[in-house]
This record gives structure tokens, C-alpha cells and sequence, in this order.
């Protein structure tokens, strides 16, 4: 891949995990009363790790770059390297497609949450939706 040292570098330095959006959903959802396990694998056998897991209720959150994950609102396609990142990017929207897929099959609840979502109302969508999972009547 054709990339100036500059490049190289910002892209090096791009976080996976615990970044800024992720950290104020965490402490949105904790303020809410929420307990939840960070970067876990809610299925054995699949490398797919959730940022956030509520393991009785079967809900895994993703908390997804708007660049990295092609978001329909935000997402640009770069002019440097484009077909790279063009393939890189769609790669990454079609293993989501089947993470989620593979979720639902085993009873999971795949949740996406934005970088560009404001981490307090993600954060009431997350809980609503854990807290229908937990109710008796959510049980098969």
C-alpha cells in the first residue's frame, strides 16, 4: 500500500479498544445502574469480541468507528489507496452483518451503537433493551 509517514503514523495510533465513545457509553450505562463485562467474546469458537456484554441478558453492544465500519451517515471513502480502503471497509460491514447473524442464531442481541450517537441516549437504548431481555416475559 502506497502511504506517506505521516499516514502510517495517525493510523497506528487509532484505538480498538476503550476508546472515547466507548468510555462515556461504559460510564453512562454504569450511571444507570448497569453492570456489564468489557471485550468479550459472547460465543466460544467465534474471534468476535463485543465491547460490551450483558451475559444473562444475551446482549452484545458494538460500539463502531463511523471511517472504519462505513457509516450511512458519516462514512468517506479516501482517495489515497481507495480501492484498499474500499475493501477494507466493506470487509469490516460484512463480517458485522454476520456477527449479528451469528448472534441471532444462538439467541443474542447484536446492539450498534454509533461513534456519532450521543453516549446518553445509546446508553437509555442499550438499558431499555437489556432490561426487556431480563423481564420474565422476554424468556422463552
Amino acid at each position: 500500500m502506497d502511504t506517506t509517514p505521516e499516514t502510517r503514523a495517525r493510523m497506528s495510533r487509532q484505538r480498538s479498544r476503550n476508546t472515547e465513545v466507548e468510555m462515556a457509553l461504559r460510564r453512562a450505562l454504569h450511571a444507570a445502574g448497569m453492570r456489564y463485562r468489557v471485550h468479550r467474546k459472547p460465543l466460544k469458537g467465534v474471534r468476535r469480541e463485543a465491547d460490551i456484554l450483558f451475559g444473562r441478558a444475551k446482549v452484545a453492544v458494538f460500539v463502531d468507528g463511523c471511517f472504519w465500519h462505513g457509516c450511512p451517515e458519516h462514512a468517506t471513502w479516501p482517495k489515497s489507496n481507495a480501492e484498499f480502503w474500499r475493501t477494507k471497509i466493506e470487509g469490516n460491514q460484512r463480517r458485522d452483518r454476520d456477527t449479528d447473524e451469528r448472534l441471532a442464531s444462538a439467541g443474542w442481541l447484536a446492539v450498534r451503537v454509533w461513534e456519532h450517537e450521543d453516549p446518553m441516549e445509546a446508553a437509555i437504548r442499550v438499558r431499555d433493551l437489556v432490561v426487556a431481555r431480563r423481564a420474565p416475559s422476554a424468556r422463552p
